[in-house]
């Protein structure tokens, strides 16, 4: 039946006897009242109900997460009601600047309130509602009433101002945190703000590693990670994603709302304690943000027991000046998950004839590895076998590059067959891949195919491809504009046409990773001021880059000047030490230094 209908008397005392049942099961914000009695003057007219829910409805006029009331709504009720509740908070020793933002920043607690007020009022229940002694009169005094019957103590209104929780999310947190103060959880969002927020723009670094560890991970993992991954994905499916992780304004709900006990934590003989000991692994600033925000439970460690975890860097042959880098790379690290697989994965890569050296080595430089499963490893291994890679092979590309065992065997399987369509023999692509196996790693659409492109461009055909390559796969992995684009500048510009430099990269390709200033100027120079030939002597023997200017270059034009003797360069570089001699040099002249790099 419909309150409308119900003949209500005009005169009644209302009295609440509230639970103090220590078992009391309820979880909800609001005061427990184990028995509702309304005593009507007419004695033949009595309502009672043993309960053991919480009060009535009415007290929440709105469901949790209905919508804040607009922001252009400052009627003067509305206005009474923040007033009133920042005097309700300002009683628990809250500041009134902090007591009147929370009030102006949680419109849907007050909200709550208000509407409370405003259906108990049109039912002539509060007028007789007595608090001390004292009847209660004015919006302003049923308002600060509704907020002390929540049972909460402004944690609510906290919770959704600042914190920026949803009012169900705000109510749950504000019920774990029921034995902290006010003042106290406001100190601890501040500090929390303070290190983990204080620099809000990381340019997406954050985001890059969270999506970067959670790609790579493929073991069972342990509730810590089980619960940074939740914490990932609330903040995944928001506007921005994972490269949001840094945002105090998206970041700090999700983490308090995973987290909760965060706020439990003291935070001098805790959490200070932790930054301390972070700062003694070599990690400072905003590396200290992006561990905890990576992994939050670190947070929850007793520093004992970060200390002895730490002991299991020294299996991967971790000083103590490495533990910062590689926590900075892979803060999982520290988990049991993590630290758990890595016998699996060493056990492995024995029976592939692989060190523990060079596992070790691996994990160093990509730690990441230690979160992938061994049969995932297995498919990777299997496939670089394919191609001739195996035992100390395997070795020297794990050690390379790691991450090319983070990839999906069907990714890498893309790439050989990529290259087998630009004529590439399974062997060249063996070796390349021994060579530089980095290439194997990359994206074809955003590297592979921007490199080749690059050939082109520079005048070498397809059907050179695999000769270029075959010469300095590093071509493959190297920047196009930072590095490629600028040393074709650079011959150019030393009187090269275009035809002269596809040439000489036809021929000899690894004068693409000579440095300008180091190699390519000074050997060009002294070719053509003081040797005293034309630029276009290198272009038939592209080589000439490569040997040493000191040790080969300068050394052998002296003695072919001091002797009057005009030959190539191939003929004056290209003789070992016994060629030369025989063919340009008086019997018995000490050998001089054999051929070398470039330097």
């Amino acid at each position: 039946m419909s309150l409308k209908f119900f003949p209500l008397p005009t005169k009644f005392t209302l009295r609440f006897v509230a639970s103090t049942s220590p078992n009391d099961s309820n979880h909800s914000l609001f005061p427990s009242f184990s028995h509702l009695s309304f005593k009507f003057p007419d004695s033949n007219f009595r309502f009672s109900s043993k309960t053991h829910h919480p009060f009535p409805h009415p007290l929440l006029a709105i469901p949790p997460n209905s919508p804040a009331p607009s922001s252009d709504d400052q009627s003067e009720e509305s206005k009474v009601a923040q007033e009133a509740l920042s005097q309700f908070l300002q009683e628990f020793g809250v500041s009134e600047h902090d007591s009147a933002f929370i009030s102006r920043n949680s419109p849907r607690y007050l909200k709550m309130l208000v509407d409370g007020v405003r259906e108990l009022d049109e039912l002539k229940l509060l007028s007789s509602w007595r608090t001390e002694g004292k009847e209660l009169k004015g919006f302003s005094e049923k308002v600060r009433y509704m907020a002390k019957a929540k049972g909460d103590n402004g944690k609510v209104a906290f919770m959704e101002s600042v914190v920026g929780l949803s009012l169900s999310s705000a109510m749950n947190v504000a019920r774990y945190l029921s034995a902290e103060t006010l003042p106290g959880l406001i100190d601890k969002v501040k500090y929390m703000k303070e290190i983990l927020f204080s620099d809000s723009n990381d340019g997406g670094f954050l985001g890059k590693n969270a999506r970067r560890m959670m790609m790579h991970l493929s073991i069972p993992v342990d509730e810590d990670i089980q619960q940074t991954l939740s914490f990932f994905e609330k903040i995944e499916a928001r506007r921005g994603g994972l490269d949001m992780l840094g945002s105090n304004e998206i970041s700090l709900c999700y983490l308090v709302e995973s987290f909760p006990r965060i706020l439990l934590l003291p935070l001098d003989s805790h959490v200070s304690a932790l930054v301390e000991l972070l700062e003694d692994f070599g990690i400072c600033g905003e590396f200290i943000r992006y561990i905890l925000l990576l992994f939050p439970p670190i947070m929850f460690y007793d520093i004992e027991v970060i200390k002895n975890r730490v002991i299991f860097f020294k299996k991967l042959g971790v000083e103590k000046k490495g533990i910062g880098k590689l926590l900075r790379k892979y803060p999982w690290i520290l988990s049991t998950s993590i630290q758990e697989n890595y016998k699996d994965v060493v056990a492995f890569f024995d029976k592939e004839k692989v060190p523990k050296s060079g596992v070790d080595r691996a994990i160093r430089s990509w730690p990441h590895v230690l979160g992938c499963s061994t049969t995932k490893l297995k498919l990777m291994v299997e496939e670089i076998g394919k191609l001739g890679v195996r035992n100390k092979r395997l070795d020297q590309v794990i050690c390379k590059s790691p991450q090319i065992l983070l990839r999906r065997p069907q990714e890498f399987i893309q790439v050989v067959s990529f290259l087998e369509d630009l004529g590439f023999d399974r062997e060249t692509i063996g070796n390349t891949l021994g060579r530089c196996p980095e290439i194997f790693a990359t994206s074809i659409d955003k590297t592979l195919k921007r490199k080749f492109e690059f050939l082109s461009a520079t005048g070498v055909s397809e059907v050179h491809f695999p000769r270029v390559i075959r010469k300095y796969p590093e071509l493959l992995v190297s920047d196009v504009g930072r590095t490629l684009l600028p040393r074709l500048k650079y011959l150019k510009d030393m009187g090269l046409s275009k035809k002269d430099i596809a040439f000489m990269v036809r021929r000899f390709s690894p004068l693409l990773g000579y440095s300008i200033d180091e190699v390519l100027r000074p050997k060009l120079d002294f070719l053509i001021n003081t040797m005293e030939r034309p630029i276009t002597d290198v272009v038939e023997y592209p080589r000439f880059l490569s040997y040493s200017l000191e040790k080969k270059i300068k050394l052998r034009f002296q003695v072919l000047k001091e002797r009057n003797i005009k030959c190539s360069l191939e003929e004056m570089l290209g003789k070992n030490d016994e060629e030369f001699a025989a063919d340009f040099v008086d019997v018995g002249m000490a050998s001089e230094s054999s051929p070398s790099h470039a330097q």
